[in-house]
């Protein structure tokens, strides 16, 4: 029996593998697990059931045409090709194309966009900007070959016309389409301003839209500082940039009637103010003249001498009240003054004088309340009502009571 190497049993058996056509056009279903991209951009997972495991890769050259990113977990169809790896000795599939299972890859890579776009904030309302309500000048940025533009010129032309349309045409679908839609944008922006801009196509399947689902296109409308309205497909048809935009329009016809008003509805809307205005001006005016009538009909207007009759008679009654109460207010200050006098009289001196009292004053002026304190030879004067009177203190003569009582007072001082 021969020996052979391990590099000729797997050479072999990549042979028996590689050589079985069945292996090499196929489907497999599994749940991918362990998935990783490598900065080469080569895809490295595995798919696997409740009982086997499968290793897998995709090369760049196949993992850059996917439009939705996998994820561990998600149930995938791989197609490719069944080939060992010689210096592992393992077999694995080579992955062609890869798509989710259950729903298209489109619509996959449409939910983990809009999921990833909403959580950064790209449609929240708080982003929306108002629309210009009397245009100037209108964006579009669509293709030249299309119906939209034709549809918006007409609805333009019809309901605002002085208003101008500039185009920046696009392609709207296929490779590359998505970056002339972000560049136009940008082109608006920054070279050529305008009121407002109109981003759309007509309708399609969602491969035909899929530009307007692209995230370069997306964060351009969201970026955009002047207002967008989307108009993309048709009214049941959803893009990520209806979501990113200003305002969306179900089609491109109704884009038109939102960028620009009704010169046909704004003259019904003058006509009803202006009507309403004259109706409003004739009901205050026949108000006032009412009220006109009814003020030159009151007796005082008619007859003015018997309004200021009644006035002056009132005025008569006021000034004999406001006499009254001036005179009673005199005599009662009167009184107080007269009573006011009669006790200040009763404390003057001069009184106590007249009836035969005599005042005592030193030589310094000061009135003498006390005999202590006045020695013999003492000068004072007493004033007396008609004039004052010098004299001099004599030594004091005593009382036979005084005399008991400085006795009485000496003792008790020695006592002490």
């Amino acid at each position: 029996m021969a020996i052979h190497s391990v590099s000729d049993v797997t050479r072999f058996v990549k042979s028996l593998i590689e050589g079985e056509a069945a292996l090499q056009h196929i489907l497999i279903r599994g749940e991918i697990s362990n998935f990783k991209r490598y900065p080469s951009a080569h895809c490295y997972f595995t798919l696997k059931d409740s009982s086997s495991a499968l290793k897998c890769v995709m090369f760049k050259s196949r993992a850059q045409f996917l439009r939705f990113v996998p994820q561990n977990g998600m149930k995938v169809v791989a197609g490719g090709r069944i080939a060992v790896y010689e210096r592992d000795g393992a077999y694995q599939l080579y992955v062609d194309s890869l798509a989710p299972e259950g729903i298209g890859e489109l619509a996959q890579a449409f939910e983990q966009l809009k999921e990833r776009l909403t959580k950064e904030g790209l449609f929240a309302p708080e982003h929306k900007k108002e629309l210009v309500r009397f245009p100037k000048t209108i964006g579009v940025v669509t293709s030249s070959a299309g119906a939209v533009l034709r549809d918006i010129f007409h609805v333009v032309s019809r309901r605002w016309p002085q208003v101008k349309l500039v185009l920046y045409p696009v392609q709207v679908q296929g490779d590359g389409s998505a970056e002339q839609v972000a560049h136009a944008i940008a082109f608006f922006n920054e070279k050529y301003p305008v009121d407002t801009l109109i981003v759309g196509r007509g309708g399609g399947s969602m491969e035909d839209l899929w530009s307007f689902n692209e995230e370069v296109a997306v964060r351009a409308i969201y970026a955009s500082k002047i207002p967008v309205i989307s108009a993309v497909g048709h009214e049941t048809d959803f893009t990520l940039a209806d979501f990113a935009a200003d305002v969306r329009a179900a089609t491109p016809s109704q884009a038109a009637e939102l960028a620009v008003p009704d010169r046909y509805e704004l003259r019904r809307y003058v006509k009803g103010t202006e009507t309403r205005l004259q109706q409003a001006a004739t009901r205050q005016l026949h108000v006032k003249r009412m009220r006109l009538e009814a003020l030159t009909s009151r007796p005082a207007l008619k007859n003015p001498q018997q309004l200021l009759a009644s006035r002056r008679q009132e005025l008569d009654h006021l000034t004999e009240r406001l006499q009254r109460a001036a005179n009673h207010a005199l005599d009662t200050t009167k009184q107080n003054l007269a009573s006011l006098l009669a006790r200040l009289d009763l404390l003057n001196p001069v009184r106590a004088l007249q009836r035969g009292y005599g005042i005592v004053e030193r030589s310094d002026g000061r009135i003498l309340t006390s005999v202590k304190g006045v020695r013999a030879g003492t000068k004072l004067t007493v004033i007396l009502k008609d004039g004052k009177l010098p004299v001099r203190v004599e030594p004091r003569r005593m009382t036979k009571a005084a005399k008991e009582a400085a006795a009485k007072h000496a003792q008790t001082e020695e006592d002490e």
